[in-house]
């Protein structure tokens, strides 16, 4: 049978100011000729968080199973995932091989449960070396997170 699952583009970035600080994240999703940007943040986080953050944000954003090119500056998303290291983390128990906490383990155990809906590739792209939508999602999660902290200091 042919797959008939909508193919979609995903591009992701999570910044931080201070790690923990006030933190925000982007995505832009596109499919076929139409782009969506959606971003957030959180006033206490950090940037690991919101690189999961917006993995997570993006794929829940999708209505129905797709195809999934997801392109991340995160070498912690990536190669958590590329290399199956989140899937022995949760398999141990949120226990990494060294048997130190795995850190995240709320946002992994959400991103591995959204990878299984969808059919997912992670891609990783060298953060700020000119990588268009690389660079528009850095500028979505910096806006939202000077804006966290613009309210914070009010």
């Amino acid at each position: 049978m042919v797959n008939m699952q909508k193919f979609v583009e995903i591009f992701t970035d999570g910044a931080c100011s201070g790690n923990p600080g006030p933190g925000g994240w982007g995505a832009i999703l596109r499919f076929g000729n139409r782009e969506k940007e959606i971003s957030g943040g959180e006033i206490n986080t950090t940037n690991n968080r919101m690189e999961l953050t917006a993995c997570i944000k993006a794929l829940e954003a999708l209505k129905e199973p797709c195809t999934v090119t997801l392109t991340t500056d995160s070498k912690y998303v990536a190669d958590g995932i590329n290399n199956g290291w989140a899937i022995s983390w949760r398999a141990n128990n949120w226990r990494k091989s060294d048997k130190k906490p795995a850190l995240n383990p709320d946002l992994w155990e959400n991103l591995l449960n959204l990878l299984k809906k969808h059919d997912v590739t992670i891609k990783w792209v060298k953060g700020h070396a000119g990588h268009p939508e690389n660079e528009r999602c850095d500028a979505l999660a910096v806006a939202f997170y000077k804006d966290l902290k613009g309210q914070k200091d009010e």
